[in-house]
C-alpha cells in the first residue's frame, strides 16, 4: 500500500488562529483539492491525520467537524480521487492524550485502520509539531510553506530540518512525487 498521511489546517486548507469552525470557514488552499484527487488517482492511500482541539476548547464540536470533513472529501470526488480516512484529535493540548501531535497515537490509529505501517510514508504538515510526530514514527516528513510552514522553517534549527523534505504547497509536493524519473 502507497500511504500518504496529510496534516489538514495549512496543508489542505486555510488555516486561522481563531480556528476554523464551520464548512463555511473551511476554504480549500488553491490547488490542494486537485493534488489530493491526482494522488489517489495515481493510487496513493491519502489519509489525514489532524489536530482539532477546538472541540476541546467547544468552540465546536464533532458534528460541525464533520461536515467540515463532509465537504473536504465531496470536493475530492468530484475530482475524480478520495480520501481513504481522516483521523482527528478533539482533545487540548493540556489532556495528555497521546493522539494529539506531536503524539503518534493518530498514526498508530490509521496503521490500525489499514493494517499496515506508516514507515516510511510520507507525512505533509506545515508545523513543527507535524514533523516530530512525523519523525516519532518513522514516516517521511515533509514540510510544506503554505499555513504556518514558512514560520515553522524560520522557527526550527538545521537538526529539526535535518531529512525533512520542503515544498511551497501541497501540490508542489504532489508535483514532486509524481514525476517521472528519467
Amino acid at each position: 500500500m502507497k500511504l500518504i498521511i496529510l496534516d489538514r489546517d495549512g496543508v489542505i486548507n486555510l488555516d486561522s488562529d481563531d480556528y476554523i469552525k464551520s464548512p463555511e470557514e473551511w476554504i480549500p488552499i488553491p490547488g490542494s483539492i486537485e493534488a489530493i484527487a491526482d494522488l489517489s488517482k495515481a493510487g496513493y492511500t491519502v489519509t489525514v491525520a489532524t489536530n482539532q482541539s477546538g472541540i476541546a476548547r467547544h468552540l465546536f464540536d464533532e458534528f460541525d467537524l464533520a461536515a467540515m470533513h463532509q465537504k473536504m472529501c465531496a470536493l475530492v470526488e468530484e475530482q475524480g480521487g478520495e480520501i481513504a480516512g481522516v483521523f482527528f484529535c478533539p482533545h487540548g493540548p493540556d489532556d495528555g492524550c497521546d493522539c494529539r501531535k506531536p503524539g503518534i497515537g493518530l498514526l498508530k490509529q490509521i496503521e490500525s485502520e489499514f493494517g499496515t505501517s506508516v514507515s516510511g510514508a510520507p507525512f505533509v504538515g506545515d508545523s513543527a509539531r507535524d514533523l516530530l510526530a512525523a519523525k516519532l514514527a518513522g514516516c517521511r516528513p515533509v514540510l510544506v510553506l503554505s499555513g504556518k510552514g514558512a514560520l515553522t522553517r524560520q522557527a526550527c534549527d538545521e537538526s529539526e530540518l535535518a531529512g525533512v523534505e520542503i515544498h511551497t504547497d501541497l501540490n508542489a509536493f504532489k508535483e514532486a512525487l509524481l514525476q517521472p524519473s528519467c
